[in-house]
């Protein structure tokens, strides 16, 4: 399998068609290798539109939903981004490409030692993961953007206090089978931005899934 010409593919037949024209998005898909991100048996599925499981009954996002979700941020090199939700660290890597510095937590502590190491590989160093609950977290310093990549019936307030002034939360709210991904400026103020499923953000003690 060509994989530089399925990446291109993936990128102008999926994404550009769903409406993301954000060339620095697009380049960062032409340039990280999503199917190292993936299984290894499912290498040949790295770029269909699908959301591929990655182990404990998660899944990556579809790669539109992945363009999408980055656009709807307006995203610049200078800023500072808390991913919640590491995964398959996809998503991850595009966020390197796109701006100054990420810190992504997820609840799983194998994905985020996957994560070290295939960033690592990737020459990626701009990237700190962490090994947290979003429920119980506890932010040490304050980000443009914060970016949670499994949905929830409201968003808690707290994630407010994380912000430098003008930040900015990406959010998928709703419950299946209506779920709309959102922009907070504020806990009363936002932008609705496209419709989507994606599984439940899940605390330390529940088993339900989120796919990112």
């Amino acid at each position: 399998m060509n994989f530089d010409k399925a990446r291109h593919n993936m990128v102008a037949q999926q994404v550009r068609s769903w409406d993301v024209i954000n060339k620095d998005i697009l380049n960062a898909m032409l340039q990280v290798q999503r199917e190292e991100f993936v299984q290894v048996p499912q290498r040949k599925l790295a770029f269909a539109d699908l959301a591929l499981p990655i182990g404990h009954g998660q899944s990556m996002m579809k790669p539109v939903v992945e363009g999408r979700m980055l656009q709807a941020l307006d995203l610049d090199e200078h800023q500072l981004v808390l991913e919640i939700g590491t995964g398959s660290a996809y998503v991850t890597a595009l966020l390197s490409k796109l701006t100054n510095y990420v810190h992504s937590i997820d609840l799983h502590a194998d994905f985020t030692e996957n994560a070290k190491q295939k960033l690592k590989e990737n020459h990626i160093d701009n990237v700190t993961c962490e090994q947290a609950d979003f429920f119980s977290f506890k932010a040490e310093q304050k980000y443009d953007r914060v970016i949670i990549t499994g949905s929830l019936e409201s968003l808690p307030e707290q994630v407010f206090d994380w912000l430098k002034p003008n930040g900015q939360v990406f959010a998928i709210v709703g419950q299946e089978p209506i779920m709309e991904a959102r922009v907070y400026d504020s806990a009363s103020v936002y932008s609705s931005h496209f419709d989507t499923v994606v599984g439940k953000l899940t605390q330390a003690n529940e088993t339900k899934t989120f796919k990112l």
